[in-house]
């Protein structure tokens, strides 16, 4: 849990920097591309590249383009075709699909731990629910992929790192995720991106570097570590706590206008869910 409470953090602290510094200025495609190479210059040195079996660096590969590639390349997509409040409330949809995955790869449904994930989707979505207008099934659509793919991510990463048993500290294989990555977000970028939009004063490079050796190398290692250590039911509703902490970041260092009475009542549900999640990671049945 420490360590999904302190991503929690980074990515709260991170939404913001993106939404004042970098979007609409910095061409999101870069962004995405800097923050893989950035990040992989971090394991680069802690990476065992020799000796490893192959079904651990396929399964590492294939993690990295998932959780990091293909669900930013179609979060940025999605944003030609939505507004933001409509993206930041179809992406509350995640802890869901972080529960439907692990109990299919668990070969079980556990009611609990589907509850606890809807219950944390309502508490966001109770904060950051706006009104719908106009052609949005498309966006719809592609950020459910992204919400598919992040899930997806974190629960293989958590089962590869159990079946493989690694022994060792888990960052000497980490180099391999943010390689995955690189294999979506350049071809990405080399298709879609605006090569006239870089980043062009100090302050731009600066939010960069600290998305990628903050936000993306310490953050996405310290989720995933994370991720193995708690069960799937708390996994799926961690995965919307920063929507709160967002908000709250947001009144305090942009005193921007947010609907404090939603806030609470949204907060106040999520950590409803964590207490259902609770119970379900201890396999509390109702009697």
């Amino acid at each position: 849990m420490p360590y999904l409470l302190l991503v929690t953090l980074i990515q709260a602290f991170s939404f913001n920097l993106i939404g004042v510094y970098l979007a609409g200025h910095v061409d999101s495609y870069f962004a995405v591309l800097a923050r893989v190479v950035l990040a992989g210059l971090v394991f680069l040195p802690l990476t065992h590249w020799r000796q490893v079996p192959a079904r651990l660096r396929r399964g590492m590969l294939a993690i990295g383009a998932l959780q990091f590639g293909v669900t930013y390349v179609c979060l940025y997509l999605s944003f030609r075709v939505l507004t933001v409040p409509e993206v930041l409330l179809f992406t509350i949809l995640t802890p869901v699909h972080v529960t439907l995955i692990e109990d299919a790869l668990n070969r079980r449904f556990n009611g609990w731990a589907l509850m606890a994930a809807l219950v944390a989707v309502a508490g966001a979505a109770v904060i950051r629910f706006d009104h719908l207008d106009g052609d949005f099934l498309g966006g719809f659509l592609l950020l459910q992929l992204a919400n598919f793919t992040y899930a997806a991510g974190q629960v293989l990463y958590k089962h590869l790192m159990a079946r493989e048993g690694i022994e060792g500290p888990q960052y000497r294989h980490f180099g391999y995720f943010f390689a995955g990555a690189l294999l979506v977000a350049l071809p990405a970028y080399l298709a879609f991106g605006n090569f006239s939009r870089l980043p062009d004063t100090p302050l731009q490079w600066g939010v960069l570097v600290f998305l990628g050796w903050v936000a993306t190398a310490l953050g996405m290692y310290a989720w995933n570590r994370g991720a193995c250590l708690v069960s799937g039911a708390t996994l799926a509703v961690m995965n919307n706590l920063h929507v709160p902490v967002g908000l709250v970041l947001n009144l305090l260092i942009w005193n921007h206008s947010e609907p404090l009475g939603r806030l609470a009542l949204g907060g106040a549900v999520i950590a409803g869910s964590v207490w259902i999640s609770r119970r379900a990671s201890r396999g509390y049945r109702p009697g």
